[in-house]
C-alpha cells in the first residue's frame, strides 16, 4: 500500500513538471524497457523457480547450508548472464528502442531522446533482478518485510528527482532517468541488508551448470514463456502508441495508473488469498468448498470494483482534472487522460474476475490452459488494436484493452464451468446484480453532481479537492446505503465484523 501510494504521487507530480509530451513519452518507453525484461527473465519466472527450491533444501535434511549453496550457485551463473546482457542492451540500445517504439524513428530528436534515457535506465534491469533473488530468499523464510517494502524505495528516488529538478522536459527526464537506477541500488541494499541480518551471506563462486542450477533452469523456462505472452502483449501495444499523437504514452500510462489501484489493491489480494484454500479442498477432494470459497471472492470482489469501474467510467475527466491538472499538464491532457481511463475501467471488473479464476487452474496445477487462453487473448488484441486504432487513436486501443479483458474472464470461465471446476451460484449472481444497480445510481449521482459542481474542478486547489471530496463523497453514500437497502451487501457479514470489534472497543475503554 505504501509502494502504491508513493507511485501514485509520483505520477501526479511527474504529470505536473513532464506533462504529456516528447519528454513524458522518452521517459515511460525507457523505463518500461528494463521494466519488461525485468518481467520476462526477473520477479515472476524467478521467484517461480527459485523459491519453491529454496524452500525445499531450506526446510529439507541440508537446511541452512545447503539452501545457502543453492542460492550460490544460482547467483554465480545469474549475476555473468545479467551483466553480459547489460553490456550487449547498451551497444544495441537503438535497435531495442525501436523493436519496442519504432514509431519514433520518425522524429530523431525523441528518438534520440528516448536511446539516451533507457541506457541510463537499463542497468535497473540486472539491479532488480539481484533484488528478485534476495526477496526469494526472504521470503522463503518467512521474512517479508524488506522484500515487500523494496518497491517504495524506488518511488521514492523518482519522487525526489522530480522534486529536485523540477525544471520539466529533457532535464527532468534525465533526473527521472538517473533516479531510476538509484532506487535499483537502494532496493538491492535494503534487501541484501536484511538477508544479512537473517543469516544469509551469499558468496561469490565460479559459474557451474551444478545439478541444482539445471534443475532451476528447467522451471524458469517454462514460467518466463508463460509470463512472456502478457509482455508480448505490452510491447505490441506500446509500438502501436509510438504511432499516435506525441504525449498518448503518458495519457495512457496516468489512466492506467488510476485503473491499477482497485486492480492491484483488490485484485491482486483476492488471488493470492484464495490460492492455497483452493488448492487445499481440490487436493482434500472438495471440490464444493473450492468453489464456495471462489463464489466468495467473486462476490467481494465485484462489490469493491464494481463501484470503481462505474466512478471512472462517469467521473473520469473530473477526477483526473482533480489529481493530475496543473503545470505541464494541461486542460485538454485532463480530458485525454480521463475519457482514456473511462473506457479501460469498464474493464476493471474483468481483470478483477481473472484473478479470482485462474486460481482455479493453478490449484489443479494446470498452467497451459491459462497460457493457450492468454496467447488467443493477444491474437485478438493485435486484431482490435489493427481494427480500431486507425478510427480512434488513443481511445481505440483503450477500447481494446476493455474488451479483451472481458474475452480473457469468459473463456476462463466457460473453461472451468465446462470442467465442472467451477459454476457462479444463484446466490452470488443475484447479489452481483443488485451490486450492479446500485454501482449504476451512483454513476448517475456523480454524473448530477459533477454537472452542479463541474466548475470547481478548475478552480483552486482547495476547490478542486472539495469537489472531489464532494463527488467521492455522495458516490459512496449512494452505493452503500442503496447497496444495503436492496441487499448488495452481505448484513450478516457486516454484523459480524462489527461484532468482533465491541469486545476490543470495550477492551480499550
Amino acid at each position: 500500500m505504501v509502494s502504491r501510494v508513493l507511485g501514485f504521487a509520483r505520477e501526479m507530480v511527474m504529470a505536473r513538471i513532464l506533462g504529456a509530451n516528447m519528454f513524458a513519452d522518452a521517459f515511460l518507453v525507457a523505463f518500461r524497457l528494463p521494466n519488461t525484461f525485468r518481467r520476462f527473465f526477473g520477479e515472476g519466472a524467478f521467484s517461480a523457480g527459485f523459491v519453491p527450491l529454496f524452500s525445499q533444501r531450506y526446510h529439507g535434511e541440508g537446511g541452512m547450508d545447503e539452501a545457502r549453496r543453492f542460492s550460490e550457485e544460482v547467483l554465480a551463473v545469474f549475476l555473468p548472464a545479467l551483466f553480459l546482457f547489460t553490456i550487449i542492451g547498451q551497444i544495441a540500445m537503438p535497435v531495442l528502442v525501436w523493436l519496442l517504439a519504432s514509431g519514433y524513428a520518425g522524429e530523431e530528436a525523441k528518438f534520440a531522446l528516448t536511446t539516451s534515457l533507457s541506457r541510463i535506465t537499463f542497468p535497473y534491469l540486472m539491479l532488480i533482478s539481484l533484488v528478485s533473488l534476495y526477496s526469494g530468499v526472504l521470503n522463503s523464510m518467512h521474512k517479508f518485510a524488506a522484500a515487500a517494502f523494496a518497491p517504495a524505495l524506488l518511488n521514492l528516488a523518482m519522487l525526489i528527482a522530480l522534486l529536485v529538478v523540477r525544471d520539466g522536459g529533457a532535464a527532468s527526464a534525465h533526473a527521472l532517468a538517473v533516479a531510476v537506477v538509484i532506487g535499483g541500488v537502494v532496493q538491492l541494499a535494503l534487501v541484501w541488508w536484511a538477508a544479512l541480518k537473517a543469516g544469509i551471506s551469499l558468496k561469490l563462486r565460479k559459474p557451474k551448470m551444478t545439478p541444482g542450477v539445471r534443475q532451476f533452469f528447467r522451471v524458469v523456462i517454462p514460467a518466463t514463456f508463460a509470463a512472456g505472452v502478457y509482455q508480448v502483449s505490452i510491447l505490441i501495444d506500446t509500438q502501436f502508441i509510438s504511432y499516435l499523437a506525441e504525449g498518448s504514452m503518458a495519457h495512457l500510462n496516468y489512466a492506467d495508473r488510476l485503473n491499477q489501484l482497485p486492480l492491484g489493491i483488490i485484485g491482486t489480494a483476492l488471488g493470492t488469498a484464495i490460492l492455497p484454500s483452493i488448492s487445499k479442498f481440490v487436493d482434500q477432494g472438495k471440490p464444493d468448498e473450492a468453489q464456495k470459497i471462489q463464489n466468495q471472492a467473486l462476490e467481494l470482489g465485484m462489490l469493491l470494483t464494481l463501484p470503481a469501474a462505474v466512478a471512472f467510467a462517469a467521473a473520469g475527466v473530473p477526477l483526473v482534472t482533480a489529481l493530475f491538472r496543473g503545470g505541464q499538464f494541461h486542460t485538454a491532457d485532463a480530458i485525454t487522460t480521463g475519457t482514456t481511463l473511462g473506457i479501460i475501467a469498464l474493464g476493471l471488473p474483468a481483470y478483477v474476475l481473472v484473478k479470482v479464476l485462474t486460481p482455479g487452474f493453478f490449484a489443479r496445477e494446470d498452467t497451459k490452459t491459462p497460457l493457450r487462453i492468454a496467447m488467443w487473448v493477444l491474437a485478438a488484441n493485435i486484431a482490435l488494436n489493427f481494427a480500431l486504432i486507425p478510427s480512434f487513436g488513443l481511445y481505440g486501443l483503450a477500447i481494446a484493452l476493455m474488451l479483451t479483458a472481458w474475452l480473457n474472464c469468459a473463456m476462463l470461465y466457460i473453461t472451468l464451468r465446462r470442467r465442472g471446476h467451477f459454476q457462479i451460484s444463484r446466490h452470488v449472481a443475484n447479489r452481483v446484480t443488485k451490486q450492479f444497480i446500485a454501482a449504476l445510481a451512483m454513476g448517475a449521482t456523480l454524473y448530477l453532481v459533477n454537472r452542479i459542481i463541474g466548475a470547481w474542478f478548475d478552480g483552486s486547489t482547495i476547490q478542486r479537492m472539495a469537489a472531489l471530496s464532494a463527488l467521492i463523497g455522495s458516490g459512496g453514500i449512494v452505493y452503500f446505503c442503496l447497496g444495503w437497502m436492496i441487499g448488495a451487501i452481505d448484513r450478516d457479514d457486516v454484523l459480524v465484523l462489527l461484532r468482533r470489534r465491541e469486545p476490543a472497543a470495550s477492551a480499550e475503554e
